[in-house]
């Protein structure tokens, strides 16, 4: 038989496993945010500690090694005094209209079910160091005001 017909394992036509990606730039984070980065490395080595099969193993430490290098990178900002735009404020703003809040945070505790926006998200991008009242031009040409600021 033709060495082209014949399969030497399973293992070479399964999908390569790639490490998360980790953001580009600084990894800034919110106290909060920091504290939800320990817990995660918490729960993951407790994870470790238990027996489990081989790949959920695999898994789990591809998912250490993320939040690890996470961990270790993490720079803490300073608590926001309030006055303008900045990581660890909640941002009041009229748009189109309609009046939103959000919560500007580090990438890893963004969530925008929860109106938590990460400071790399192009909206908050135009707005940081903006005061109350400032209007702000975004990449659309649309604008936005902020109405008010305050610690989060």
């Amino acid at each position: 038989m033709s060495v082209a017909f014949r399969r030497e394992s399973d293992d070479e036509h399964l999908e390569p496993k790639y490490e998360l990606p980790i953001p580009p730039g600084p990894n800034l984070v919110t106290d909060r945010g920091l504290a939800q980065i320990e817990q995660r490395v918490a729960e993951l080595e407790a994870q470790l500690a238990e027996p489990m099969e081989e790949e959920a193993r695999k898994k789990v430490q591809r998912d250490a090694r993320y939040w690890h290098a996470r961990r270790a990178t993490a720079q803490v900002v300073p608590t926001p005094d309030g006055e303008e735009v900045a990581i660890g404020t909640r941002v009041t703003y009229c748009r189109d209209g309609q009046t939103r809040t959000n919560l500007i945070v580090g990438h890893d505790e963004a969530d925008p079910d929860t109106n938590r926006i990460g400071f790399t998200a192009p909206l908050v991008r135009a707005m940081l160091g903006s005061v109350e009242g400032d209007e702000v031009t975004l990449a659309d040409g649309q604008t936005l005001t902020i109405d008010t600021i305050e610690p989060a």
